[in-house]
């Protein structure tokens, strides 16, 4: 059993015993491609969350009567990437195998691969929703294919064609195009068709990812890999809100969080509220 950390995100004190959802942080990006950060994100989410409210005005409910636990921050080794997965993957593991869900906050976008590695072993039909500004399916970058560059990518070689649904993409490679064709469902600049995606994956195991460089960076500057034509926070607040509600989400991430980036802070709590809004969104209900 999981110990309560000592400082949690707003309203998700609950005993693990009783949680529906279990928050876990990682705190990494030795992979991070261009600006370095994203490992203070998790902890700026928790942080932060104090100065939002509990209570959506969206969605009518209120974190404090939501039974919610967070484990805090995994320690993971910087120097080494295949271990900072296998910790991921761990924690996850452990979380669905007491019938809750994991929500993973990061860190870089590479930490997903540990775990959807735990959530498609239980979960063998899984499929993964993915909002992001980047199509992440390179091969390899720099070399190497453990990257945020690839995380996607490594994600497919688990599941195979037609269980990757991509929206918002506005970034990426010629080859991450043309090879994303026959193997991924990508909409790209925003989510356009979210809805009867969901009701295709209806009944099935869901894998949500959110990236939040999908924002515009207008909005949301603190993040390592920019990228200019984003969305607006409420378009995303509603599609996040959509999916969490709406699908069978099994596990999730949010991701890309680089404080460092945005002294305001104003990226932090944009996150905080979209972590507030998916928390709400899913369905009450025990799992197993």
């Amino acid at each position: 059993m999981l110990s309560k950390n000592v400082e949690t995100f707003l309203g998700c004190d609950a005993e693990y015993e009783e949680a529906e959802t279990v928050l876990y942080g990682a705190p990494f990006d030795s992979t991070t491609s261009y600006r370095p950060g994203t490992r203070f994100g998790s902890r700026s989410i928790r942080t932060e969350s104090f100065g939002i409210e509990s209570y959506s005005p969206y969605q009518d409910k209120d974190l404090t009567d939501r039974k919610i636990f967070d484990s805090g921050d995994l320690e993971l080794c910087f120097g080494d990437t295949g271990m900072a997965l296998h910790e991921i993957e761990c924690r996850c593991a452990e979380i669905l195998r007491d019938g809750k869900r994991p929500f993973l906050l990061g860190g870089e976008h590479l930490v997903t691969l540990g775990a959807v590695r735990a959530a498609v072993r239980k979960y063998p039909e899984l499929v993964i929703v993915h909002f992001d500004a980047h199509a992440d399916l390179r091969q390899e970058y720099l070399g190497a294919e453990l990257s945020h560059a690839c995380v996607l990518r490594r994600c497919w070689e688990l599941l195979g064609d037609g269980r990757i649904f991509q929206f918002g993409i506005r970034s990426g490679d010629r080859e991450e195009f043309v090879w994303g064709k026959d193997h991924v469902t990508t909409r790209k600049f925003d989510f356009v068709g979210l809805e009867g995606c969901l009701e295709q994956l209806r009944g099935r195991p869901v894998y949500f990812t959110l990236d939040l460089d999908v924002l515009d960076p207008s909005i949301f500057p603190g993040t390592g890999t920019p990228e200019a034509g984003g969305v607006t926070f409420d378009q995303l607040r509603a599609a996040a809100q959509a999916v969490c509600s709406k699908a069978d989400v099994v596990a999730c991430d949010i991701n890309e969080l680089s404080p460092p980036y945005d002294p305001s802070g104003i990226s932090a709590m944009a996150a905080c509220k979209i972590v507030r809004e998916m928390l709400l969104a899913f369905p009450e209900k025990d799992r197993s």
